[in-house]
């Protein structure tokens, strides 16, 4: 669970940085702002993109997926558990 995380934390920020440093280069014209605004936007619609992706992912892959689990728990188990925990 941490590989994904570690991934995560070093994709969308260089991605922000290598849109900016490349929207500078291909448009002198624009601000500074402009150009941290338009990256801001396509890192967002990237995150989009893979977070509707693995949500179709986890439907299409669950046949139902509220009580649908891979390690046998049921939804009594975990908020027992997770209760447990908190407390």
């Amino acid at each position: 669970m941490l590989l994904p995380l570690a991934w995560g934390s070093l994709f969308f920020p260089g991605l922000f940085g290598v849109c900016t440093w490349g929207l500078r280069r291909a448009r002198p014209a624009w601000t500074h702002h402009d150009c941290v605004m338009i990256s801001t936007r396509l890192v967002s619609s990237v995150q989009a993109v893979l977070a509707t992706g693995s949500g179709i992912i986890v439907i299409r892959s669950c046949s139902d997926v509220i009580t649908d689990r891979s390690s046998g728990e049921s939804l009594g188990t975990s908020l027992s558990a997770a209760s447990s925990q908190q407390n």
